[in-house]
Order: C-alpha cells, then sequence, then structure tokens
C-alpha cells in the first residue's frame, strides 16, 4: 500500500464516519496527510485527522480517532491502526501487501514520481538573466542550477514550463562594459567604474580581430562595433557555459526588443490611459503605492529616457501575451524590493498580481582549506561558474547549489565536494545508484531477473523500510513543485540512499555459492531495481547524472 493509497483509504473512511453522523462532509479535506513517524517503533504511518476534524463535527478527538482506527483496522492492506497522544493515529501496514509498491515502480518506470497538479498550466519560468557584462557568478549559477531542476519539478507535476533567460543588453552597465574593452583594445587601464579581468582583454583582442579598424572608427562607430560585437561575444560565453553545466533556455528575450519594438511604449500608453501612470517634475510615475509598494517608481525620468522598470512592466505584459498563466521570477538577494513593484505593476496594468511569483536566493560562497575563495583567475574580481566547476565538476556543482533552501546563504567547501566518499553527499547518493546497477549485471550473470517477482514475499524489517522510503517520492516531488523547493528532491535521494545501503548490509539479494535462485532472490532483486529506478529519476529531476559504474 503506498502513502496515497492509504490517504485515499482514510479519507473515505472519515468520509463514511461523518456522513454517519450527520455532519457536513464538505468539512473533509480532499487530501488526508499520512506521514512517516519519526519513531519507526510506533507505525508505519501517521495522521492527524482526528485532530483536525473533531471540533468541525462536535466530536471528542480522542474518541473519533479510536472511531476511524477501528474502521481501518478491518481495511484490507491494514494489519493494525492505533490511537497516541489526544488523538494522533498510527498505522501499520500489512507486510504482505508492502510489496506493491515494487509492483508499481518497475511499471511505471521513469513516470515514477510524476503527477498531474500543474496539468494545463502555462508556466514561464526567468532565471539567471545575468548581465552579458562578465562570466556568470555564484549568485547566477545558483540560480542556473536550482531554476533547471525547479522547470524540471514543475515539469514533472504536468506543467508546460518555458525557461527563459532575460537579456540586459540596454543601460548603464553595457556603456560601462563597452568603455571597459576599448580600454583595454588601447591598453589602457579599465575605468574606474568599468570591468576588469583577463576575460575583457580576451574579448577586446577578438572584436579587434573581426574589425582591425575598430579603434580608428569615429567615436559613435567605434563604441557601436565593441558594443555590438563584446555583447556577442560575452552572450556567447555565458549560454555555452550553462550548456556544459546542463542549463539550457527554451527562449532568449533581449532587453532591447522591449524598446524596438515599441512593447515599452505600448505599456506606457496602458497605464496612462487607465490613470495609473501621472506626471511630476518632468518625469512619469507609477501610482505603485495604490497597489502596495513602498513608494511610487518613476517610468521615464524628466530627461524623456526610459527607467529600468520600464522595461520590466513592457516584459510582463509581453509575458501574459504570450500566453503564459504564471510568471516565475528566479532573483538575487539585492532584488527584494522587485517583489512589491512588479506586483503593483501587473495590477497598474490592469492585470492579476497572483500571476506573478518572486523567488529570491542567497549569496553563495567558496571555502578551501577552510578559508573563503575570493579570486577568480579570469574574471579577476568574483568567483565564478567556470571555476566552480573546474574545481569540482558538473555534477558536484548542481547538487551542492540545489541541495540547500534558496533562502539561506551557503557555504561550498571545495575539499569535500572534490572528494570520493560517503561524507560527500553527491557521491554517496550516485554510488548507490551505481552499487545497484553492478548488482543487476551480477543477477545476470546468475541468471536471476525480476520476471515473475511475488513482491508478497517482502516482509522483511528492511525490506519494509526501504519500501517506505521508495513510497515518499512522489509526495516528495510534489511538495518541491508547491514549495518551489528542488533541494527536497536532494535530501530525499540522500535518505534513500542511506535506506538502501542499511537494506543491503542486512539482507541478503543474490544467491551465493550451489545455492539456486529462488522466488525471494527475485523478490529482492525487484525491490534493488525499484531502488534503482527511484534514485535514477530524482537524479533526472535536478539535472544530475546516474552513473552505472564509480
Amino acid at each position: 500500500m503506498t502513502p496515497a493509497e492509504l490517504s485515499l483509504l482514510i479519507r473515505q473512511t472519515v468520509l463514511d464516519l461523518v456522513s454517519g453522523r450527520g455532519a457536513d462532509v464538505a468539512v473533509v479535506p480532499d487530501e488526508v496527510t499520512v506521514e512517516r513517524p519519526r519513531n519507526p517503533e510506533h507505525g508505519d504511518y501517521a495522521t492527524n485527522i482526528a485532530l483536525q476534524l473533531a471540533k468541525k463535527i462536535g466530536a471528542n478527538p480522542r474518541e473519533f480517532a479510536e472511531e476511524i482506527a477501528s474502521a481501518l483496522a478491518e481495511s484490507d492492506g491494514v494489519s493494525c491502526a492505533e490511537i497516541a497522544g489526544p488523538g494522533f493515529i498510527n498505522v501499520r501496514v500489512d507486510k504482505g501487501s508492502q510489496g506493491k509498491l515494487v509492483d508499481l515502480v518497475l511499471s511505471e518506470g521513469e513516470a515514477f514520481g510524476r503527477g498531474d497538479a500543474l496539468e494545463g498550466q502555462k508556466i514561464n519560468l526567468e532565471f539567471v538573466s545575468a548581465n552579458p557584462t562578465g562570466p556568470i557568478h555564484l549568485g547566477g549559477t545558483r540560480w542556473a542550477a536550482v531554476g533547471d531542476a525547479l522547470g524540471r519539478i514543475l515539469a514533472a507535476q504536468g506543467a508546460a514550463v518555458t525557461r527563459e533567460y532575460y537579456f540586459n543588453d540596454h543601460g548603464a552597465q553595457i556603456d560601462r562594459f563597452t568603455r571597459s574593452l576599448i580600454a583595454a583594445a588601447k591598453g589602457d587601464e579599465a575605468p574606474e567604474d568599468g570591468y576588469a579581468g583577463e576575460y575583457i582583454h580576451e574579448i577586446a583582442k577578438s572584436v579587434l580581430a573581426s574589425y582591425p579598424d575598430a579603434l580608428e572608427l569615429d567615436e559613435a562607430e567605434q563604441n557601436e562595433t565593441f558594443r555590438a560585437k563584446g555583447v556577442d561575444l560575452m552572450f556567447d560565453h555565458i549560454k555555452s557555459t550553462l550548456a556544459e553545466f546542463g542549463t539550457v533556455f527554451d527562449v532568449y528575450t533581449h532587453e532591447n526588443s522591449m524598446f524596438d519594438s515599441g512593447q515599452v511604449d505600448k505599456a506606457i500608453a496602458t497605464l496612462k490611459s487607465n490613470g495609473n501612470l501621472y506626471e511630476s517634475d518632468g518625469a512619469w510615475w507609477l501610482r505603485s503605492t495604490d497597489f502596495g509598494d513602498d513608494k511610487d517608481r518613476v517610468v521615464i525620468k524628466s530627461d524623456g529616457d526610459a527607467a529600468y522598470i520600464a522595461g520590466d512592466i513592457a516584459y510582463f505584459q509581453d509575458k501574459r501575451s504570450r500566453g503564459f498563466d504564471l510568471a516565475i521570477y528566479m532573483l538575487g538577494a539585492d532584488h527584494h524590493g522587485y517583489i512589491a513593484r512588479l506586483k503593483a505593476a501587473a495590477a497598474a496594468l490592469g492585470d492579476d498580481p497572483d500571476t506573478i511569483e518572486v523567488l529570491i536566493g542567497q549569496m553563495v560562497s567558496l571555502v578551501r582549506d577552510g578559508k573563503p575563495v575570493r579570486m577568480s583567475k579570469r574574471a579577476g574580481t568574483v568567483i565564478t561558474l567556470d571555476d566552480l566547476v573546474e574545481a569540482i565538476g558538473v555534477d558536484a556543482a548542481r547538487y551542492a547549489l540545489i541541495r540547500s533552501s534558496v533562502d539561506n546563504t551557503m557555504d561550498i567547501d571545495l575539499e569535500l565536494w572534490a572528494s570520493a566518499t560517503s561524507d560527500n553527499p553527491v557521491y554517496y547518493v550516485q554510488y548507490a545508484h551505481a552499487r545497484l546497477c553492478s548488482l543487476a549485471r551480477n543477477a545476470e550473470s546468475l541468471g536471476v531477473t525480476t520476471e515473475g517477482a511475488d513482491t508478497s514475499l517482502l516482509t522483511d524489517e528492511y525490506e519494509g523500510k526501504l519500501i517506505r522510503t521508495i513510497a515518499e517520492f512522489p509526495r516528495v516531488v510534489s511538495t518541491a513543485s508547491e514549495l518551489r523547493e528542488p533541494h527536497r528532491i536532494s535530501r530525499f535521494l540522500e535518505e534513500l540512499a542511506a535506506s538502501y545501503h542499511r537494506f543491503y548490509d542486512h539482507v541478503r539479494v543474490l544467491p551465493q555459492g550451489d545455492e539456486e535462485p529462488g522466488p525471494l532472490h527475485t523478490a529482492r532483486l525487484a525491490l534493488c531495481q525499484s531502488a534503482r529506478q527511484t534514485l535514477s529519476n530524482g537524479l533526472g529531476l535536478i539535472g544530475v547524472s546516474a552513473p552505472e559504474r564509480m
């Protein structure tokens, strides 16, 4: 019996009991939560449904729990149900039926863990969106890993996800980048407000290689030459780096396109016509305080130039015009103020602010030999995605960045994540998968297959623990999607790997010596295959490889 099946059974049992009391069955939730108790001795699963509903139906919580437990104990697949405390119900499933979960995993294969909660929903997921003025730094790298994993997880729940990169090729930072390239091409020091590092000199050389007379052009042409070619070269590097990191975008939207296509003018016209843009001191202001922001925002400056938010407003309107039901923005720690202003902009346009969701990611630091690593060989100032991958590899980098909640700052210990030991979380999980693949190869050589496996034979304590761990996977994926927390997948995989290692240390799977393969060997091999499939599915959701050999 899976947790989902037990949840349905408990819900139907409760519905029958509530109806029998003449109470309103509408108080029964659509989904009854069942959890594994912290102490396995208390049972396989627990629920607090009696505590949730007792007051609503005018019942004593413990007495109502006893009614539920008594009915559950008579149900197929349940061996017993006991009351704990003021009304918690601990449930033990029938050992002979717990193997059905193994059959389910093997039948569903790569689809195990997926759901349909977001079926029909079209989601735009914008992340990284680093300025094309330098290599991607660690903050952007965190979003490259987490954003890609979140996209996979949302898609696994049925959503149509478009991964989008907003290409900031408009504004002051591009002007500083251009001046920095020209200075490097001339052999001068970088401007005081410019960009430094080896990559600036490399790009400047590449521009001159393509346009040998670039420094002889008049100022306007020179600036445009270095700007256009330099931005293209930098962005080609960014896209290539991201692809090598396993993060590929469906759409790249240029900020300039919002202006060139007239989208900014269209958004401003909308705001003027509905009265949510007003003129003061020669500038045009968004009435964002009317919609929850802490202050009104300048959209058109007094010199006639558009403020940065003008492009943001047009970009949101563009996303909605493309049919997206939800626009998720993944921004850095210094962008917390964007939440209120983006939602205010949506409301000012006459749209639903809940169609905008903003996730904020905290900073990442690297540590080596107990000391912080601060400088990049190539970028000169900040640690980049390239630096991290060079130090520990793609899989370890992705896993390390995804493993912690983005709400928290994090330190990555380079020695730990580069090590081939069980202390390294990604190695620990991948080793479990490789070990299971090795087991499958050994089984094949011994003539043991999963064909006709009788999984009702899986009644051992450690078999049960492994089965119940595997059974949690669909709910973990669902929760990771709902809360936008890919780190839940990583933590589950570590728990599953630990459960498998304990199982393998206590239970003999394959025949030894002259022993003939029997039904129990077949059943245990099926359990191992279901564990391997679940590990593979989970690693796939976070974009980390599942090696067959290590």
